[in-house]
């Protein structure tokens, strides 16, 4: 009785002005990763329009993981919980794939836009939107694979697996980010203004500079985890451990950027902007 009641209370004890605020800012940030992302979801779900761009599809998957985060959050952020392999008030390392996944969805829609504007004749052939969905089926599955594998050894091999894994998938996938950030912005610079002036050239730029600022937004929110996991690899050190997911700011950065994200798609795509606002909270006020 005494175990449920401690996984149960707020992470940090009610008592001081200090922990107050924390406790509702953690709740707020839960609340507005949910409601955001649930109402681009919504809005992406509801037009057909946007349900046949690609794009949309890589956003609506990165909204659903968000979503995902969000609810966990409650749990792991709120809680007076630990998150890891050997804490029995673990989540068998569910909660971390869903910010994985939110990560595998931006670096697939980099690649893809980047595909869209450097061979768009092939691009057009190559990714239909059946192929797109594919492509983040796979991405989910593969993720909630490797959850499978890491649950059904111990939890020391376990440790050393996902430890491996994020050291060398962190490197290669930050890379690859930054590269097809520099390759995108220097299409979306000169090969795009060389082009005569069209609807289909500033919906391809405006689709480029959203992806560009999303992933600006993503590496800078992420990159001192990254920067952080990677330095306590490499110096084979037990680094500072936060009390839960809640206290841990370079943990928080990532959540606050799951809220933001859908601000950008919105801020970005006024075709995002004019469903959510002509279909989905217009419906939501008549209930």
């Amino acid at each position: 009785m005494t175990n449920v009641s401690l996984v149960f209370s707020p992470v940090l004890p009610l008592n001081s002005f200090g922990n107050v605020l924390m406790f509702l800012f953690s709740v707020f940030l839960a609340a507005a990763i949910i409601f955001l992302n649930v109402s681009v979801s919504v809005s992406i779900l509801l037009s057909s329009a946007l349900r046949g761009e690609n794009r949309f599809m890589y956003m609506l998957s990165t909204c659903l993981s968000d979503i995902c985060t969000g609810v966990s959050y409650y749990y792991v952020g709120v809680l007076d919980v630990r998150d890891s392999f050997r804490s029995p008030t673990g989540t068998f390392h569910i909660v971390p794939t869903f910010l994985g996944l939110s990560f595998m969805a931006i670096l697939a829609a980099q690649a893809d836009r980047y595909h869209a504007v450097a061979s768009p004749f092939k691009y057009g052939q190559r990714m239909t939107r059946n192929r797109t969905l594919v492509v983040i089926v796979c991405y989910w599955l593969y993720a909630f694979c490797i959850v499978a594998a890491t649950n059904l050894v111990q939890a020391g091999v376990a440790l050393q697996i996902v430890s491996i894994g994020s050291f060398a998938g962190n490197i290669v996938t930050v890379g690859i980010m930054i590269g097809l950030n520099v390759r995108l912005f220097i299409i979306a610079t000169f090969h795009m203004g060389r082009e005569p002036p069209s609807e289909e050239r500033d919906s391809k730029r405006s689709s480029v500079r959203l992806i560009l600022v999303v992933a600006g937004f993503f590496l800078g929110a992420w990159l001192p985890l990254f920067c952080y996991m990677i330095a306590c690899y490499l110096i084979s050190a037990p680094c500072y451990t936060f009390k839960n997911d809640g206290t841990d700011p370079l943990r928080i950065l990532p959540r606050v950027n799951a809220a933001l994200t859908p601000i950008l798609y919105l801020r970005g795509s006024s075709a995002l902007r004019a469903t959510l606002f002509s279909q989905v909270w217009r419906c939501w006020k008549r209930r």
